[in-house]
């Protein structure tokens, strides 16, 4: 691009100079825009940091890895947006975005913004990627710029319950009461419905279903409704504030179920929680997001982490291996065209993520390939207990009785 403030006789010196100039630098291709919705202020901030790192290092490793070979090796260049953790400002961060030419978008986290921000994609058939939202509204609507890489709530449930039975079934089935304790907006509220469906049919009985607002600043009522109740197992499904606070809680009140079994819960596969929180976190189990603990990309990657001072979350893997389908995707399109990304997305094959998923394949903007796995907190680590082909422990459980 000129500079329109240059005279004419410097650009025609600056043209000269670029002539004598070694054909490899005169060539040098444009950076492809990719653009990270992430909530870096507000409620959901620390999910939104670790999102923005994992989208970071995948941007890293691919410029230091030739960039994007079809394009001549053109770079990643991410342009980073904050949701400020609502859907308004994620609708408006994504019209900024548009105007920074990106060809794509990562990210969103919650689902109650990838549900605004993808709509608001979809007016300029802008390719939308989301990170971790899960419910299935997401994929529903039929928007041909919309992707979901991770499981939504369906898959995230029947999972759940399968290895939920097969975890009671191994141990002589100790557990026949449940709570549900569920975060009251769009995700905690459709998953709890689900869960208070899925389980009666598997022999579990659900005691009682309790809300509670995001942000929370008390959780005794909850902890007090627990102890009356007694349930055998726990399933909460909170964001990382608020599970922390109720664990916390239900330690200081010694409330000791049988077993705490989350599903898609924000602390509970967390190692700020495991790190800071170590009594509280002991033998937690959740059904969720996760990396797959044996590839070796994926520990390189924890490292980094690590040397950056990060506390490892589902976020970073998953922004990681977006960024990358993203950037696979713009190669087999041959072009940084959002049509034709579209399209490269749509009928992608992409198997060098970090998940523990298959080959990606969309179907209805809705990625077949992946699942989640189930974790447990076990010796102030996160290991994986589900699936057994992935898995890096057995399960410990009960844990109380």
């Amino acid at each position: 691009m000129t500079n329109p403030h240059l005279p004419r006789r410097a650009l025609l010196g600056a043209g000269a100079g670029l002539l004598a100039m070694p054909a490899v630098l005169r060539a040098q291709p444009a950076a492809v825009r990719i653009g990270v919705l992430q909530p870096l202020t507000g409620a959901l901030a620390q999910d939104g940091e670790l999102g923005r790192f994992g989208a970071e290092q995948a941007a890293a490793f691919i410029n230091a890895n030739g960039g994007l070979s079809a394009l001549g090796g053109a770079k990643v260049e991410l342009v980073v947006a904050d949701a400020r953790s609502n859907p308004e400002a994620g609708a408006q961060e994504v019209e900024k975005l548009q105007g920074e030419g990106v060809v794509a978008i990562v990210g969103g986290f919650a689902s109650p913004i990838c549900l605004a921000a993808s709509q608001a994609a979809a007016r300029y058939d802008l390719p939308y990627v989301v990170d971790v939202g899960v419910a299935d509204q997401i994929t529903a609507r039929g928007l041909a710029n919309t992707f979901r890489f991770a499981p939504g709530f369906a898959a995230v449930t029947s999972a759940a319950v399968e290895n939920l039975v097969r975890l009671n079934d191994g141990a002589g089935k100790p557990c026949k009461t449940v709570v549900l304790v569920h975060e009251d907006g769009l995700f905690g509220s459709g998953l709890a419905r689900l869960m208070a469906t899925e389980l009666p049919r598997h022999g579990f009985e659900v005691l009682e279903t309790i809300p509670h607002p995001t942000p929370a600043r008390d959780m005794n009522n909850i902890a007090l409704r627990l102890r009356s109740l007694r349930p055998d197992l726990l399933i909460p499904s909170s964001y990382y504030g608020e599970f922390v606070l109720l664990a916390r809680t239900m330690r200081q009140q010694r409330i000791r179920p049988k077993g705490i079994y989350a599903v898609l819960n924000g602390a509970a596969s967390n190692y700020r929680f495991v790190k800071e929180f170590p009594d509280a976190a002991l033998g937690v189990m959740d059904c969720n997001h996760w990396q797959d603990p044996k590839n070796a990309e994926a520990i390189a990657l924890k490292a980094a982490a690590d040397t950056a001072g990060k506390f490892w979350g589902y976020n970073i893997p998953l922004n990681y291996s977006c960024v990358k389908l993203v950037a696979d995707a713009v190669n087999r399109a041959g072009a940084a065209d959002r049509g034709r990304v579209t399209q490269a997305l749509a009928a992608s094959d992409y198997s060098g993520h970090i998940m523990p998923y298959g080959p990606t394949r969309f179907v209805n903007g809705q990625n077949q390939g992946a699942r989640p796995v189930n974790t447990q907190v076990q010796d102030g680590d996160i290991k994986v207990i589900f699936p057994a082909e992935v898995a890096n422990a057995r399960p410990v459980f009960p844990i109380q009785g």
